[in-house]
């Protein structure tokens, strides 16, 4: 318990100190954004500031912060430590980063903010490699909200859940709805639709803090680690397995690619820590409620330590919540998934028509554009339902490479504000971090327990990481300093 109130005490004092100090930095003013300066009706439209936030919070929260926390609770009570720290001094820089550098940047995507700070050939695999992850995440956040769905339907009918009975319908209508959000203009169903889910996730997540909370304070020792719960808990080290587990609730290289979105759409950058800043820190504040909702119940009744985390989430609303008001929760969190692969979708489909120059304000361009997407997705769909394996590769890849994306917005946000001789540290020490955990990961991740990877020893990866971490951080202070230019208003 006490662990517990002492993160929720870090992130709400991190936003307003730690925060301010990286608006400082960034140094939002009053020149006209994209959403002013560029507006088209499609992508560029402006929208009011508790819209913005509640898309970007709805963007950036996949499951990662309910699903993933579920998971990485298993490590045990320091998660409650490791969550709030991580995203203060490092998820919520990332997308601040990623934001005030797209709105200095004509709500430029993220390969063209690799490009420009990191160099041309940096830029063109960064593209290719962000766009195949991009697409990862879409057949993920297809395939999770549709077996939940699956599951769902199943309890109120006679078809037993273990048979799918309705899993390929959900994935229709949900990929149908992917096609149609990615396809129409942002203010239309995405900022319509995103206000309405958003306050379903927030009154889901603060009924539970609630309960748990009167329940916290009467019986302590459910937010505590119990014989049995160390029992079940997670073996594999810390560094790097929890950072690549919890991604969403402390670091997740996928915000950075959400963060253009809105970018496009604020009338002010004086919005950007609260909107980017303070949806991080909101999202971590969610982390850590679905944390330590999961320990409860895992002290409770161990033996739900050894389920699937989505079986898993339902016994945790339905013992917080019950059934019904549980039900709700847990829609929330299938739309959690669906709201973040949407945009996800709309992402790639930026990305690759500003690497291609092709206008996306005629509809006829824009589906052509999706065409190519919507079919390799719906390939990585019928693969990662072959057989678990498969879903647990696909689940795997996705998980490392959106952390290596982080490394890459971390490391260009660092020559950014080289070249305008800004301090460096709070992007530079977050990236150089969580490239000793991806690169630590890739070298030793059969070792592990990953599907695919190396074998070597973790102690000899840790040296080699570190090693490597070092030299890249060089390498990003010394192109910053090669860049060095006098303050540009369009930076």
């Amino acid at each position: 318990m006490t662990l517990f109130l002492i993160g929720l005490a870090i992130l709400i004092a991190g936003y307003f100190t730690y925060g301010k100090l990286v608006e400082k930095i960034f140094g939002p003013d009053d020149r006209p954004t994209p959403a002013i300066s560029m507006r088209d009706g499609v992508d560029y439209v402006p929208m009011p500031q508790w819209k913005n936030m509640l898309i970007q919070l709805l963007n950036i929260a996949g499951i990662g912060p309910v699903i993933g926390v579920i998971i990485g609770i298993k490590f045990g009570e320091i998660v409650f430590l490791l969550i709030p720290i991580g995203n203060i001094i490092g998820g919520a820089v990332h997308d601040m980063a990623a934001g005030m550098m797209s709105l200095r940047s004509k709500g430029a995507n993220l390969p063209k903010l690799i490009e420009d700070n990191c160099g041309k050939t940096f830029g063109a695999i960064f593209s290719i490699f962000m766009m195949i992850c991009l697409l990862l995440v879409v057949a993920v956040f297809i395939n999770v909200p549709s077996n939940l769905l699956d599951d769902m339907i199943s309890g109120f009918t006679k078809c037993d859940p273990l048979q799918n009975c309705y899993f390929w319908y959900a994935v229709a209508a949900v990929f149908l709805y992917y096609i149609v959000a990615t396809m129409f203009p942002v203010d239309k169903i995405i900022g319509n639709c995103y206000p309405i889910f958003g306050g379903l996730l927030l009154i889901g997540t603060l009924a539970i803090f609630v309960k748990l909370m009167m329940e916290g304070f009467q019986t302590p020792a459910i937010l505590q680690e119990s014989a049995a719960f160390k029992g079940g808990m997670i073996k594999a080290p810390i560094l790097p397995m929890l950072f690549i587990t919890i991604a969403c609730g402390i670091i997740s290289g996928f915000h950075a690619t959400q963060s253009p979105i809105i970018a496009r759409t604020m009338r002010s950058e004086r919005q950007a820590r609260s909107s980017f800043y303070g949806m991080m820190v909101l999202e971590g504040f969610i982390a850590m409620v679905w944390a330590a909702a999961a320990l409860a119940v895992f002290n409770i009744a161990p033996e739900t330590m050894k389920l699937a985390a989505p079986v898993a989430l339902g016994r945790i609303v339905n013992y917080f919540l019950g059934s019904w008001v549980g039900g709700i929760t847990v829609v929330s969190v299938i739309i959690l998934a669906i709201t973040s692969g949407d945009t996800a979708l709309r992402s790639c489909r930026l990305s690759l028509s500003e690497k291609l120059n092709i206008d996306q304000k005629p509809f006829l361009k824009r589906f052509l554009v999706c065409v190519p997407m919507i079919v390799i997705v719906a390939l990585l769909l019928w693969w990662s339902n072959q057989d678990a394996k498969s879903f647990n590769m696909l689940w795997n890849y996705f998980a490392w490479a959106n952390q290596v994306i982080a490394v890459c917005t971390l490391l260009a946000a660092t020559i950014y504000l080289s070249k305008l001789q800004k301090p460096t540290a709070i992007t530079l020490i977050p990236g150089l971090f969580m490239l000793f955990i991806t690169t630590t990961y890739l070298l030793s991740s059969k070792t592990l327990g990953a599907p695919l990877g190396l074998t070597i020893p973790l102690n000899i990866s840790y040296i080699i990481a570190a090693a490597f971490a070092c030299c890249v951080g060089v390498w990003a202070e010394m192109r910053g300093k090669k860049l060095l230019t006098t303050a540009n208003p369009q930076e």
